[in-house]
């Protein structure tokens, strides 16, 4: 087997944790570094409870059939939790070191400050925060050009995305170089520009808040909404992405529907950004149009179509929802 580089995570909370499971899974070497001094009962405590809390995610994986149960002992066994007087020795080897301090400034300027001196030069750097742009930590890094966030979504082991976020000093073949690496370990990283939310927080907290709301107007029970979600919602955004749908059933769906819901439900939310008409004028409307937010220019949208609905009908026998034709006969 090939080296493997060093990796840090700081803080061994549920991110850290995850991150580790993500990396050991892939034969890397996981460092949780500790930042917070604690005397050696409390981080003994720590310790334990951080590597047993691994083991069991990592058994349960096992039982679903992610891995064999043989498996576990040697992925847990690249994972190591360092105490904060031996920091220095965990980050100078480093090959990127994920910062995963709780959300507040302060801490997390500390932490990256602190571990941006004792890393190696050629060490990535980066916040895995889920609310702080990157620029408002940045100027915390020695050599800021090696510092970016990237957003991992809950359960970090699990999740493939990975919303990678450079600064306005991040060097680009920095984020080469962590695209490369998620890549490597089975992840799907996404470069999105430094904005509040990135990208799934930001769509996700409208739509959470929209089934919220449906609940307290009485639309629908909390049982029946979530039901609409799994079987419409969420399966059709597991095979198309959400600008491939709107292209999929025409923007000029949207715009016409978007109009509609805004008038009816007296509310402004509704209201369809202006991208929507532009491309509307602009003859932009979708797969008829070979134009669309995607460019199905050259595609045969024939065999495009079928593939996607081939992976629709993969969806349906996975809730055991496919069912054989009726055929008559009589």
């Amino acid at each position: 087997m090939t080296p493997r580089d060093n990796i840090v995570a700081l803080g061994a909370g549920r991110m850290g944790r995850g991150i580790a499971i993500a990396f050991a899974f892939a034969g890397h070497a996981v460092a949780l570094v500790d930042f917070k001094p604690r005397d050696t009962t409390a981080f003994d405590k720590l310790a334990s409870d951080a590597l047993a809390d691994i083991r069991t995610t990592l058994d349960m994986l096992s039982r679903v059939g992610m891995l064999a149960a043989d498996n576990v002992a040697p992925i847990l066994s690249r994972v190591r939790v360092v105490a904060e007087t031996d920091a220095a020795d965990a980050l100078r080897d480093a090959a990127i070191i994920f910062e995963g301090v709780p959300e507040v400034v302060d801490l997390k300027r500390e932490a990256l400050a602190r571990a941006s001196e004792l890393a190696g030069p050629e060490a990535i750097i980066a916040s895995t925060t889920s609310t702080i742009l990157v620029d408002d930590l940045s100027s915390a890094v020695a050599q800021p050009e090696r510092f970016l966030n990237a957003h991992w979504l809950n359960p970090a082991y699990l999740v493939p995305l990975v919303e990678v976020s450079p600064g306005k000093a991040t060097d680009a073949a920095i984020t080469a170089r962590l695209k490369a690496m998620l890549e490597s370990i089975g992840k799907v990283p996404v470069v999105c520009a430094a904005s509040p939310g990135y990208i799934v927080p930001r769509i996700q907290a409208l739509a959470m808040n929209e089934a919220a709301r449906m609940v307290e107007e009485g639309v629908a029970s909390a049982d029946e909404i979530d039901k609409a979600i799994k079987y419409g919602f969420g399966f059709r955004f597991a095979v198309l992405g959400m600008l491939e749908f709107i292209d999929w059933g025409g923007g000029d769906i949207l715009h016409y529907a978007s109009r509609y819901l805004a008038k009816a439900l007296d509310s402004e939310r509704y209201v369809a950004p202006e991208i929507i008409g532009r491309n509307m004028e602009q003859g932009r409307i979708g797969l008829s149009t070979r134009q669309g937010f995607l460019d199905y220019a050259g595609m045969d949208v024939d065999v495009y179509r079928e593939a996607r609905l081939k992976a629709f009908v993969e969806l349906l026998k996975h809730f055991d929802l496919a069912r054989k034709p009726v055929v008559r006969r009589d």
